[in-house]
């Protein structure tokens, strides 16, 4: 220790003494770690225990050890003979079908399974026989009387007004509803579903005469391994004994690649938001923390007049500060590891994976290392300050600390604290890039923020104010010696950002998605159209009055599974074009492009073109894959690996919802596979239901989606993940409210001492209110505003960069931002002066002396 002084024993009795006169001081710093550690320890543990969950029960979550998904057809008998010798097989076909009752019809996501499903987990029905649910579910959907028998979720029977023990039909087939499904075990491998789930046997399927040659399904093998086999084995013998087979592979440890993906992006997100509101309460810290060493002032200028060292005042006050730290992270700890058994316990059952609930160390010792970094970091600068003052400086009443700087050491360590965070969030997540964004986003606000309120205290230091008393009051205020202005701007600002970056992103993508649809966006997309229907299908829509711009083509999926001849595992992929190459594509192929589209490379084939595979390629997605005209792509389609080359590429409108494809062939290449065809049709409101009754009615087997039920059930999945994204973001703004209020109390003893001057001066109570009213309204007018243009910066980065979309400046949520900061902080500022208000003269004056 710098310049002797007592040893240890003295420095920890200090230290207990200083703790024993209570937290008072440390309330805010208190709160503010408490809430930053909860939120991330709570966001980590959740995502942990799903995860968990998903990993014990994959095997349930995929329907097998291993699976296989073919699209469009079904296995060979080679194929599937060589999987029954692996183990037990169960199969499956998923399709999407209309279903009808009472004269009504809706889209269901079709399911039949046969008698071994499911290999893993149980299949959870209402029924009204009580003995029908211990019963295996084939055996309610074997035929009685002719009938066959299906399972269907609950919302299927209120869309078509029917009970159960009521009939419907999908495609040529009558079926009885016998069951309501509770719970399907391997429902959230499937995806996003547009239509409830109905299942139904294998024989069912066949009398409906929906499967035809094309028609769009999934035909999914799943596979029960001997125990001690290892699915990576598998995946490895089945790609060496069928190379050609176009079958997507997964298996328990991955059974839901989709929704991992979902989980393991939402964690990240409420991660930053939560480590956004432990770095809006560091500035309450540091606030906190600079407050308490004020006060401290007298005790520290003595202990130095008695000889105590800089280096003693330093270690007695850190170790304070530290024991503080530590005191809140455990209490943040355990709030954050309860929080998710608590949200878990009210969800129940309405997640749609399993949840391993638990302890998990890792996600708490990484909350607890953000904490207390995060402490010391923004505790150093107020204590490194009060080591370096001389007892001369300490013992004057008005001292400031503003515009000074530790020293070189201090600040080495603070910034070395700094990127400890910066280097935990990053190597703990599996987006490095993203949250490289955040960090730089993150210290570009700061710096504005910080820039914005340097610049206001500068501005109403220079400005000259006659006539307006009240005025002149309030611009004072903003730039006197201890004025709160630079945290109330830093940490409301940051807050009130996140919350506008968030709502306007989402204001932004739900307008892409349903406000700002094209005009004459299709009200129709029709699938499963057989080569034989096509003809009458076009005839009946074009006699239809309402209906116009029907429009149709030929319908494939395939897979990509090599570029420029390297397989696809191989191959460097930009991560904007992955989605390409997860699962299989819609493709189709025809003589000339697209209307909508523009050739932005190459040429397009001649109509009577019969060489060698052509392919026209969407233009951002062959960049993102790294190809160009001339590139060779294998794409396996039905089995068959066809290796094209890219003729031109095309600059495609994805908001334009016109039938638009990745990949489109040359005619001679595809014509003669089987397939069907898809297509859409525009509609006034009365055409729209015309045509509906017509296509349905006629054709049993064509699928029609309607655009608007779609938007509807996209809406809702997204209304789900801005309940959780919004919570957060009120959590980050409720940390920027304690550092406000912490802020203004701080400084609420010196507004009173104001205030009994000024009443000696013969300003009234009124006078006085109005000019702290002032002074708050500037602050919060100038927090809203910067918080308003930064946040819709992030915004505008995130739509147009992240998201690709078309951006849309939000005023009105600019405006209840801005109007929000001020009431806010007026609020908060009124709390913490009022008392002080109604005091005489006399008793405040004489406070200040003693």
């Amino acid at each position: 220790m710098n310049g002797g002084g007592p040893g240890w024993r003295h420095v920890l009795g200090f230290v207990r003494r200083e703790l024993r006169a209570g937290f008072g001081p440390f309330r805010v710093f208190l709160a503010c770690l408490i809430i930053g550690v909860a939120a991330l320890a709570a966001v980590g543990t959740l995502s942990a225990s799903i995860e968990a969950g998903m990993r014990r029960d994959g095997r349930v979550i995929l329907g097998g050890d291993v699976s296989l998904d073919l699209a469009q057809r079904p296995a060979s008998a080679a194929e599937e003979a060589w999987m029954r010798a692996q183990g037990d097989v169960s199969a499956s076909i998923t399709m999407r079908s209309m279903a009808r009752a009472n004269g009504g019809s809706t889209l269901v996501e079709l399911k039949s399974i046969d008698e071994r499903y499911p290999l893993y987990g149980r299949l959870q029905v209402e029924s009204p026989n009580r003995e029908a649910e211990i019963r295996r579910p084939q055996d309610l959907l074997a035929p009685v009387g002719g009938l066959y028998g299906a399972l269907a979720e609950r919302q299927l029977l209120t869309r078509l007004g029917i009970d159960m023990g009521d009939e419907i039909a999908v495609g040529q087939v009558r079926l009885q509803i016998r069951g309501i499904i509770l719970r399907e075990p391997d429902r959230a491998s499937a995806g996003l579903g547009l239509g409830p789930r109905l299942l139904i046997s294998p024989a069912a399927l066949a009398a409906s005469t929906l499967v035809q040659p094309g028609s769009l399904m999934h035909r999914l093998y799943r596979i029960k391994l001997p125990p001690g086999t290892d699915p990576a084995a598998f995946r490895q013998a089945a790609e060496r004994a069928f190379p050609d087979a176009g079958w997507r592979i997964r298996d328990r440890d991955n059974g839901a690649p989709g929704l991992s993906q979902f989980v393991e992006r939402l964690r990240l997100f409420l991660s930053l938001v939560g480590l956004t509101a432990l770095l809006i309460s560091g500035v309450g810290i540091a606030n906190a923390v600079g407050a308490y060493m004020a006060m401290k002032r007298p005790a520290i200028a003595t202990l130095k007049s008695l000889g105590a060292g800089s280096g003693t005042i330093f270690t007695i006050y850190l170790l304070q500060i530290l024991t503080l730290a530590a005191i809140a992270t455990v209490a943040g700890l355990l709030l954050g590891a309860v929080l998710p058994w608590a949200a878990i316990s009210l969800m129940g059952g309405a997640l749609p994976v399993p949840i391993a609930i638990g302890l998990f160390p890792a996600p708490l010792v990484l909350a607890a290392a953000f904490g207390m970094l995060t402490a010391l970091a923004f505790s150093l600068w107020p204590l490194a300050l009060a080591r370096t003052t001389s007892p001369a400086g300490l013992f004057r009443a008005l001292v400031s600390d503003e515009g000074k700087r530790p020293q070189w050491p201090f600040l080495a360590v603070i910034l070395l604290c700094l990127a400890a965070v910066a280097a935990l969030a990053l190597f703990s997540s599996d987006e490095p890039r993203f949250v490289l964004w955040f960090l730089f986003g993150a210290m570009a606000l700061f710096a504005l923020l910080r820039l914005a309120a340097w610049a206001v205290m500068r501005v109403a230091g220079r400005v000259r104010i006659s006539g307006h008393p009240l005025l002149r009051l309030a611009v004072a205020n903003l730039h006197r010696p201890g004025a709160a202005t630079a945290s109330i701007v830093l940490s409301l600002g940051l807050g009130l950002s996140l919350l506008v970056a968030i709502v306007s992103v989402e204001g932004n993508l739900r307008r892409q998605i349903t406000d700002q649809l094209p005009e004459d966006a299709p009200a129709f997309f029709f699938i499963d159209i057989q080569k034989n229907q096509i003809g009458p299908f076009r005839k009946l829509a074009s006699a239809t009055e309402g209906v116009e711009d029907i429009e149709d083509v030929p319908s494939l999926r395939g897979r990509i599974v090599s570029l420029k001849g390297v397989p696809v595992q191989k191959a460097e992929i930009a991560p904007h074009a992955r989605w390409v190459l997860r699962g299989d594509r819609a493709l189709t192929y025809a003589d000339a492009p697209p209307a909508n589209n523009r050739i932005v490379a190459g040429s397009w084939w001649p109509a009577d073109y019969a060489g060698p595979p052509l392919v026209s390629f969407e233009a951002e997605a062959a960049a993102g894959l790294g190809l160009a005209v001339g590139d060779e792509i294998g794409v396996n389609i039905l089995g068959r690996t066809i290796t094209a080359r890219i003729a031109n590429l095309r600059e495609v409108d994805w908001g334009s919802m016109a039938l638009n494809f990745v990949m489109i062939f040359s005619p001679d290449t595809l014509r003669a596979a089987p397939h069907g065809y898809i297509a859409t049709a525009r509609a006034d409101g009365a055409g729209e239901r015309a045509l509906y009754e017509r296509i349905t009615q006629r054709f049993a087997n064509i699928t029609v989606i309607r655009l608007k039920e779609t938007l509807q059930e996209v809406n809702r999945l997204l209304n789900r993940i801005l309940i959780a994204i919004s919570g957060s973001a009120g959590l980050a703004v409720f940390s920027g409210l304690l550092v406000v209020g912490g802020a203004l109390a701080a400084g609420a003893r010196r507004r009173q001492y104001d205030a009994a001057i000024l009443k000696v001066l013969g300003a009234g109570r009124r006078e006085i209110l109005q000019g702290f009213l002032l002074e708050y309204a500037l602050l919060g007018l100038i927090a809203g505003t910067v918080a308003a243009f930064g946040g819709s910066a992030i915004a505008f980065a995130i739509v147009t960069g992240l998201m690709r979309l078309n951006w849309q400046a939000d005023v009105p949520i600019i405006a209840a931002t801005v109007l929000f900061g001020v009431v806010v902080t007026v609020l908060l500022g009124l709390a913490g002066t009022w008392r002080g208000l109604g005091r005489a003269v006399w008793q405040r004056l004489r406070s200040e002396r003693t």
